[in-house]
């Protein structure tokens, strides 16, 4: 009996050694965020759609009668792009860089696009960088903003918006005016 108790008081000795050579000591460090970087960009994107050269291409379309479909594009349609980003509305404007993505025309009463598109830079001071636009584009209207949801090179982990103005459109050719808002952390 006196051996048992012995035992347990070596136990009980050994294990309050532990823990107090276990204890550990952290130190709270303030605070301190990164400066955000604010980017303002301003281009115009050039897209062709009918010619030997188109730079958007209907890839999809579903099958549906016109009487369910109130819009004078047809719902469910889906595009390619690959358009050139200029520095100027003029047709030989500098090319800066190009767009590429996918548009998908959603609204069945409205024509309202749901677009995802990289708009990669190819010359000046973001050449190799990019942003990434996901966001629904009332494409009727004049003006419209969209969402800046990532980015790579310089715009790694971007956010923002970019307010979109259409500058010319016809039958052939559309040209947006773009100033994008970029947020960096």
């Amino acid at each position: 009996m006196g051996g048992t108790y012995m035992l347990i008081w070596i136990l009980i000795i050994c294990l309050s050694q532990v823990a107090v050579q276990s204890q550990y000591y952290s130190k709270s460090l303030p605070y301190h965020p990164k400066p955000v970087k604010v980017t303002n960009l301003h281009f115009f994107f050039h897209e062709t759609l009918s010619s030997k050269n188109p730079t958007t291409v209907e890839i999809a379309q579903v099958n549906i009668p016109s009487n369910h479909n109130n819009s004078s594009v047809p719902f469910a349609t889906l595009y390619a792009l690959d358009d050139p980003l200029k520095i100027g509305p003029e047709h030989d404007s500098e090319v800066i860089g190009n767009a590429q993505g996918l548009t998908f025309l959603a609204g069945t009463n409205t024509t309202d696009a749901v677009m995802y598109v990289d708009f990669g830079f190819t010359s000046g001071k973001f050449k190799g960088s990019s942003i990434s636009i996901f966001s629904r584009n009332p494409i009727r209207e004049i003006e419209r903003e969209v969402a800046v949801i990532g980015g790579r090179g310089q715009f790694k982990m971007a956010t923002g918006f970019a307010l979109l103005k259409a500058y010319f459109i016809n039958d052939t050719n559309v040209i947006i005016e773009y100033n994008v808002t970029v947020i960096r952390y």
